[in-house]
């Protein structure tokens, strides 16, 4: 199955305000997902993570209509770059004992993100774009 550039970003775009929301009001909702103990620490980095979420939903929701571009490949190598390293430290972390198996469901998610982005990336490379 081909997935568009512009049907990737949108899902991205529509978790990440989700994933805002979440960290910004309810933190220690995902925290507990994690088994992780909510503290006033814990709080101040989900909040901080909250705006993080938010701003890289308007940059994909923005760009979604974007035809390739060097612009569009540095947003999805950068973020592509970003859901790997996530992954490999949810892992890292899950193994280590710091987060319970809940973790995983994150890992999952940006390892898929990560191929999607990826094999959208390819498909724009070999299929013609429409003009807008």
């Amino acid at each position: 199955m081909q997935l568009s550039f512009r049907t990737v970003a949108t899902f991205t775009a529509l978790l990440c305000f989700a994933l805002a929301i979440i960290w910004g009001l309810r933190p220690d909702l995902l925290l507990w997902l994690w088994s992780v103990e909510y503290s006033s620490a814990t709080g101040l980095v989900s909040r901080r993570n909250a705006a993080l979420f938010l701003g890289i939903g308007i940059m994909f929701y923005r760009v979604r209509h974007a035809l390739p571009s060097a612009t569009r490949r540095a947003m999805t190598t950068g973020f592509v770059t970003g859901c790997f390293a996530l992954a490999v430290l949810g892992v890292g972390e899950w193994l280590n004992g710091h987060a319970g198996p809940g973790i995983l469901l994150a890992v999952i998610t940006e390892a898929a993100l990560g191929l999607a982005f990826i094999q959208a990336q390819k498909s724009a490379l070999t299929q013609p774009q429409p003009s807008l």
